[in-house]
Order: structure tokens, then C-alpha cells, then sequence
């Protein structure tokens, strides 16, 4: 395969409404935002691949899961979004190369 899709799926529209702002959802919705990360398989046979991937997932957990404009701080539940699309992504594609990026980069935050 050249080319690879997956999808960031939220463990819920709970989550991901909530960071947008919205007071109530169904957990069990199926239109939880979700945005498809292209990318090449050889990518993820270097390091410096996973790492390009990596951002660019957490680029894409940044557009499922946003905060509003009127705080510069980023809200709890908003970082929780996040941190769980990129999980679900790096988990979905099975690599562990990548996976390794995303323990470094969740010791670094936690």
C-alpha cells in the first residue's frame, strides 16, 4: 500500500463536543469528529518519519478537539481530546516506531 489512511476517532462526541463548547451530547454518537491523516508507509521506517507523522497527528487532534478563541489557556478536557485522538491514531496504525514518539512526547508532557 502507498497510501494509508486513519481516522482520529474520538472515544465519544461527549469528549469532543464538550471542547467545543456544546453543554450535552450522546456518548454513543456516530458523528464525532473525525479527520483522516494521509501518509506514506516509508514514512514510519525513520525516525525523523514518525516524528513528521506524530506532528502532524497531534496537528489533526488540535482541529477535532478545539478550543474556543477567548482563553489562552488550554482547557483541561480540550488537552484530554487531544491526547486521547492521538493515542487512538498512533494505536490504529501499530507501529512502533511511532509508538515510541508518542511515549516519548507523553512522558515529557506528564
Amino acid at each position: 500500500m502507498n497510501r494509508l489512511a486513519t481516522k482520529m476517532m474520538l472515544l465519544g462526541s461527549f469528549v469532543g463536543l464538550a471542547a467545543a463548547g456544546v453543554a450535552a451530547a450522546s456518548p454513543t454518537s456516530v458523528d464525532a469528529p473525525a479527520v483522516s491523516v494521509r501518509y506514506n508507509a516509508d514514512m514510519l521506517a525513520t525516525d525523523s518519519g514518525a516524528r513528521a507523522l506524530y506532528r502532524r497527528l497531534a496537528e489533526a487532534a488540535a482541529d477535532v478537539c478545539p478550543q474556543s478563541t477567548e482563553s489562552r489557556i488550554t482547557r483541561p478536557n480540550v488537552v484530554q481530546c487531544r491526547n486521547e485522538a492521538i493515542a487512538a491514531a498512533v494505536s490504529k496504525i501499530h507501529n512502533q516506531r511511532l509508538a515510541a514518539v508518542h511515549a516519548a512526547a507523553t512522558s515529557k508532557s506528564g
